[in-house]
């Protein structure tokens, strides 16, 4: 029970932030204009600024266990692969296709994942979702960009693979991270400069920005959710919901925990397990819904796969939690 109850206080937030955007949305607190600069100014400020803030605050990067970090960056790519065979096969829309790709692999690790797994494994768990967060974000970036691009082209003409390269280097979300990784090496490879040390009113002003990303990017998400759509793309709904909170944990830890158990190539232990529980097992990122429409793709469905994972996946990591506590391993 304790447990779920866990569960239930991980993902509950969320939930009701989303619940408050829609209720507020209903009430005509918002209207479609302000949803509309409030959703670009997430996307182009807040949340860049949050993943430079959460990269920045990496302890040190010189205790790598990189082990598990090429193996989860290994499993990112794996199910991305797997997940653009899936939409091949049975999503026919192409404005859907790349959304239900970011399903299968990019899960909401900024705003659950790095609490998540504090809350699992404690501090030593905290510092391994750390350094996990400085090579998945980045990668879940890429990635996303990538597939959304490669499905959304002009009417008859081929994928632009400089386009895609153009629209990686230009994306708010992957220079804010890239910002973050370049003042976290020059904090831990030279004693000259600390933004958080030697600029300290900076980095407040910043760390403020951040805090306000996540909130607002949920609230504004239940606004723009709408339950009348679900009729139109349930199939969709389904498949990446299943993908997120059922098939890419399950095939991301069970490889791992096989890795462990039979050929100790990585270390699955009360430390680095609730990062990959966070990094495999959190639904679908709420950044996936603003750069879908921010990049042509059908936003829509990017806020219905946001909001039913998340409910969904208060079942799936309680019983997570409960397999791995149970092999003692948690």
């Amino acid at each position: 029970m304790d447990t779920l109850f866990f569960a239930l206080n991980a993902i509950l937030p969320i939930i009701l932030l989303i619940a408050l955007g829609y209720q507020l949305k209903r009430i005509n607190m918002f209207n479609r204009g302000f949803l509309k600069v409030a959703n670009s100014f997430v996307f182009r400020v807040a949340l860049p600024v949050l993943l430079f803030v959460n990269v920045y605050k990496i302890e040190s990067i010189k205790d790598i266990d990189w082990a598990v970090v090429l193996y989860s960056v290994l499993m990112i790519i794996i199910v991305f692969i797997l997940g653009i065979i899936c939409v091949l096969l049975f999503v026919p829309d192409d404005r859907r296709k790349g959304v239900v790709v970011q399903a299968t692999f990019r899960s909401n690790y900024a705003i659950i994942g790095i609490p998540l797994a504090t809350a699992l494994g404690g501090v030593e768990a905290t510092a391994i979702a750390s350094i996990l967060s400085a090579f998945s974000i980045p990668l879940f970036n890429v990635l996303a960009v990538i597939g959304l691009s490669v499905f959304i082209k002009e009417e008859g003409k081929p994928v632009s693979y400089i386009g895609i390269l153009k629209n990686i280097a230009k994306n708010p979300l992957i220079i804010g991270v890239m910002f973050g990784l370049l003042a976290l090496v020059i904090r831990n490879y030279t004693t000259a400069f600390s933004l958080k040390e030697d600029i300290p009113f900076l980095f407040k002003a910043i760390s403020d920005v951040a805090v306000i990303a996540s909130p607002l990017a949920l609230i504004i998400l239940g606004a723009d959710f709408e339950f009348k759509a679900i009729k139109s793309m349930y199939k969709e709904i389904l498949l990446g919901v299943t993908w997120k909170i059922l098939l890419t944990p399950i095939l991301s830890l069970s490889v791992g925990y096989l890795l462990f158990k039979q050929f100790e190539v990585i270390n699955i232990s009360a430390e680095t397990l609730p990062g990959l529980i966070a990094l495999f097992g959190s639904p679908v990122a709420v950044t996936s819904a603003v750069m879908a429409g921010e990049m042509g793709s059908d936003e829509e469905l990017a806020a219905q796969l946001v909001v039913w994972s998340s409910i969904g996946s208060v079942i799936t990591i309680f019983l997570f939690v409960v397999f791995f506590k149970n092999v003692g391993l948690l």
